[in-house]
């Protein structure tokens, strides 16, 4: 079944004189369950993409249906509110919040959920356990190694039981063998049936996903 569906996708900046297409009519359709990477130069429009896959951006002309609903009805809605249920974000360079513990960035985004407090920590706990980090659960970033940061930002990711990760270089910050775990983490939650999407430079990385998209120029070619 699919989860994602972008009909004829553009992306537009500038004048209608003078238009910058930063992406440029993508169709693609991605299936629950997939594990997808998204591959492409600098500039090409991989982060675009992903940025409309997450609610964050808008395209400028096209269809985009999340879980049956286009963006249309999700903005009438409420974009926030689906985008903290349906989606999880994990960044090249963590965006964890410096002055809060392990616990409290995995927190965050049950804020706004209709969760007792007490509840609320206990889920973040079992995300942290899940990611391996119960032993760091009360330190603050500048604590912990690049990994662990990762992981950290991976179980604030999940806490939400999102249906859909999107990793925008994941492994990026990175040396190889803390990038091969983190990876591996990934995977393992793609076998528990998350859809993923992962931008990412690295070959190894890609083939380890069930479909390489590859975008050049804003146009998928691939």
């Amino acid at each position: 079944m699919e989860l994602i569906q972008l009909k004829n996708i553009n992306k537009v900046y500038g004048s209608r004189n003078h238009p910058t297409y930063a992406l440029h009519e993508i169709n693609l359709n991605i299936h629950r369950g997939e594990m997808i990477a998204i591959m492409g130069p600098s500039g090409s429009g991989k982060s675009t993409l992903l940025n409309i896959l997450g609610l964050i951006d808008s395209p400028t002309e096209g269809e985009y249906v999340l879980d049956g609903r286009p963006l249309a009805e999700i903005r009438k809605r409420s974009m926030h509110k689906t985008r903290n249920q349906m989606i999880g974000f994990v960044f090249q360079y963590f965006a964890l919040l410096k002055d809060y513990s392990v616990l409290e960035n995995v927190v965050l985004p049950l804020t706004y959920r209709k969760l007792r407090h007490k509840d609320r920590i206990a889920k973040a706990k079992r995300y942290i356990q899940k990611v391996g980090l119960e032993e760091h659960t009360y330190k603050t970033p500048d604590e912990l190694s690049g990994g662990q940061q990762q992981r950290t930002a991976i179980a604030r990711a999940l806490v939400g039981e999102p249906e859909l990760i999107l990793a925008d270089e994941p492994t990026g910050n990175l040396d190889r063998k803390t990038g091969g775990e983190i990876m591996s983490l990934l995977q393992q939650l793609h076998t528990e049936g998350k859809t993923i999407i992962i931008v990412t430079h690295d070959l190894e990385i890609a083939h380890k996903c069930d479909r390489i998209i590859e975008l050049v120029d804003g146009t998928l070619i691939k």
